[in-house]
């Protein structure tokens, strides 16, 4: 997979978990097992306006030439996936996310997307 492709990939993905977690955050927590209220749901938009630009810089981004500025896009895009992971992990590890169907998806998500951020950040040049 080429690099403009992965990056088109990466953004849909965010884009689409962005605006469900604008427009829909009570099912998102329920799909985890958490209970929604007032506060989470305000929470999880905040997450969601930041996945949704997110993507929005990854697909404005996806036929840029190597740069500096790609290649800390690249790292620390796969900082977020990283630190995604282990968010989710934990909770469900410590309770506060009681369904496994709530962060497996997520988790292979967050392990293919870290990955390939990896992949591509390593194999640009660096300054």
């Amino acid at each position: 997979m080429n690099r403009s492709l992965f990056l088109s990939l990466a953004a849909t993905v965010a884009v689409a978990v962005g605006l469900f977690a604008l427009l829909f955050p009570a099912v998102l927590l329920a799909s985890k097992g958490t209970a929604p209220s007032l506060v989470a749901n305000v929470w999880v938009r905040e997450v969601g306006a930041i996945l949704l630009m997110i993507g929005i810089s990854a697909a404005a981004m996806r036929r840029h030439p190597d740069s500096p500025t790609l290649r800390v896009f690249f790292f620390s895009n796969a900082m977020i996936q990283l630190a995604l992971l282990l968010i989710e992990v934990i909770a469900y590890q410590q309770g506060t996310i009681t369904l496994l169907s709530g962060i497996l998806p997520n988790s292979i998500i967050h392990i293919l997307l870290g990955s390939g951020f990896i992949y591509y950040w390593r194999r640009m040049p660096s300054a």
